[in-house]
């Protein structure tokens, strides 16, 4: 059996960063390790794959923090408690992009993280 275990995020800083993610959108570090003049930065939302953290090193790689997916959705967080995550997120500063609304496929509403990419918090539709 195979699986996706981790996927790297561009990040201007790891403490920032690991701010947003763990307070913000209540993720959990998973491992925070030096490596030298770098860290190995794990946050994983309880299921799938986790997050790797990667401070930018290079003036390219800034220029890709916040812009990851071209300007499209490219993370999806999905919960069992829309409304309960979405005022948690809200009232630490998550900026939605749009208000919450009702697809076939679940409740649902896009946010920035703290550089720009943009998410999906998701409530699947139960079937």
């Amino acid at each position: 059996m195979r699986s996706l275990g981790l996927v790297t995020l561009v990040v201007r800083d790891y403490d920032e960063a690991i701010r947003f993610y763990v307070e913000g959108l209540g993720f959990t570090l998973v491992e925070d390790t030096p490596q030298g003049d770098k860290r190995w930065v794990v946050v994983s939302a309880g299921g799938g794959a986790s997050l790797l953290l990667a401070q930018a090193a290079t003036e390219e790689q800034r220029a890709r923090a916040g812009d990851q997916t071209g300007g499209r959705v490219g993370f999806f967080l999905t919960t069992d408690d829309f409304d309960r995550d979405h005022a948690r997120m809200s009232a630490f500063g998550v900026r939605f992009l749009e208000t919450p609304r009702e697809e076939v496929y679940g409740k649902v509403a896009v946010f920035e993280d703290l550089y720009g990419n943009q998410w999906d918090l998701l409530q699947p539709a139960r079937a």
